[in-house]
């Protein structure tokens, strides 16, 4: 299934709402955390099970994006949107199953296997089409796409609970609430699909992407070799799992924090909470990476993971006695987690060049799927280590916290490390032109 070419006159412009409309819908996943409660009390999980089927989607959103990458680039984002549609929904329709029967498994893998497989490809497929389009302007386009990622929880939290307390908390209203998703995700994504376009290769006509500066072009091969791509998977990592320990675990978090104060947290304003969260991650995503395209790569991961180290140091000293500090200091830390994925595709477009950024971009998001583990591992682990203890309250994140602020620390080291790439890395012009217009010819 190859994607329609702009005809003469058609306006980049439209390109960003095509992949806004899949992140949408996949940015769901980061409204998981709505779901944990009421699927613990159903299905009588500990927290750490609960977080199994998001962290398999995640697992698999990289798993997914790194396989699938290179069959991205040469299909195109309408294939790849269209394979997406089909497993994400298909997932929410498996997982409704599984609610319904009570089979927890089912859910995991509804959600989590098959589902996450949609989420990857659907992730990754207006990437490559996006830094084509605006290849002057690389962090703002993708910013752009990807903030419809984080955004999807704005939407998604306060939709679900809104239908938990109308179908009820147990298990056949959690079911009903899934079915809901997977039917209203399908129609919303197909929107994408019907809109997306590549550009033009006839020079000099309306509807042609720009040319980009000349660089480095380094093959994705090629790129995983070089010691610039695992630093920066490194970079990923870290900020990804900083954020995710938060935003897995923040509907429970924050009722925790303050459940022994004179002012608790109630559900319906920690799943406000939670969409808070997806706006900070959301505006994160757009304003940091167009930032970036003033101020480098480079200089706006330190301030992600700088900074982000003294936000959690904040949380852990002060967040139980100010919940307007706990609140703002998580929102900082969304914003930079969701800049971070915003800004990734234009520092491997300046490393590696253009040539096969999305395969890149791809196999980078193995990062996603390993951070996936290790943030809601770490902070469900602990804290229900903690509770076994006796411990309650905001005791239950202090070490947890301690470990992302040296996480974050790694991550801000590996960023100082990242030099060009070597010369002998990149693909000779002749081998690139020729790769382009095989490209071109297949998708016309």
């Amino acid at each position: 299934m190859s994607p329609p070419v702009a005809p003469p006159g058609w306006s980049r412009w439209l390109v960003p709402p095509a992949a806004l409309s899949v992140h949408l819908s996949i940015g769901q996943a980061y409204a998981w955390s709505v779901f944990k409660p009421p699927l613990e009390s159903a299905l009588g999980l500990s927290g750490t099970q609960s977080a199994l089927p998001f962290q398999l989607g995640i697992v698999m959103l990289g798993l997914s994006a790194a396989f699938g990458g290179t069959l991205v680039e040469r299909k195109g984002p309408r294939w790849a949107m269209t394979v997406a549609l089909l497993c994400f929904s298909s997932g929410f329709l498996l997982s409704a199953l599984g609610a319904s029967l009570e089979q927890y498994w089912l859910i995991v893998f509804g959600y989590g296997f098959v589902g996450g497989i949609g989420l990857g490809i659907g992730y990754i497929s207006p990437v490559s089409t996006l830094i084509k389009w605006f290849p002057d302007r690389p962090g703002m386009a993708t910013g752009i796409a990807i903030m419809g990622f984080g955004g999807g929880a704005l939407i998604a939290s306060p939709w679900s609970a809104q239908m938990l307390e109308s179908f009820g908390g147990d298990s056949s209203g959690i079911a009903l609430a899934f079915l809901v998703h997977g039917l209203s995700y399908a129609v919303f994504t197909l929107l994408g699909v019907l809109l997306v376009r590549v550009p033009s290769s006839a020079p000099g006509v309306p509807g042609t992407a720009r040319q980009a500066p000349a660089g480095p072009q380094v093959s994705a091969n090629r790129a995983i070799r070089t010691p610039q791509f695992w630093l920066l998977w490194i970079v990923l990592c870290m900020n990804v799992t900083a954020g995710i320990g938060i935003l897995e675990k923040a509907a429970p978090m924050i009722t925790d924090f303050f459940s022994d104060t004179s002012t608790p947290v109630s559900v319906t304003a920690a799943a406000g909470f939670v969409a808070l969260l997806s706006a900070a991650n959301m505006a994160g995503r757009i304003g940091w990476s167009s930032t970036s395209d003033l101020i480098g790569r480079k200089n706006i991961y330190r301030l992600y993971l700088g900074a982000g180290a003294l936000m959690y140091a904040l949380i852990a000293l002060f967040g139980d006695s100010s919940k307007p500090l706990f609140i703002l200091s998580a929102l900082v830390i969304l914003s930079f987690y969701g800049g971070g994925f915003a800004t990734v595709p234009a520092y491997l477009k300046d490393l590696f060049g253009t040539y096969q950024v999305g395969a890149i971009h791809g196999r980078l998001l193995t990062a996603w799927s390993t951070a996936g583990v290790l943030g809601p591992l770490i902070v469900n682990w602990i804290a229900d280590r903690q509770e076994e203890a006796g411990r309650h309250g905001a005791s239950l994140y202090g070490l947890s916290f301690v470990i992302m602020i040296g996480l974050l620390v790694i991550g801000f080291v590996a960023n100082e490390l990242i030099r060009p790439v070597d010369p002998r890395h990149h693909v000779p012009a002749p081998k690139e032109a020729a790769h382009v217009r095989r490209q071109r010819s297949e998708s016309a």
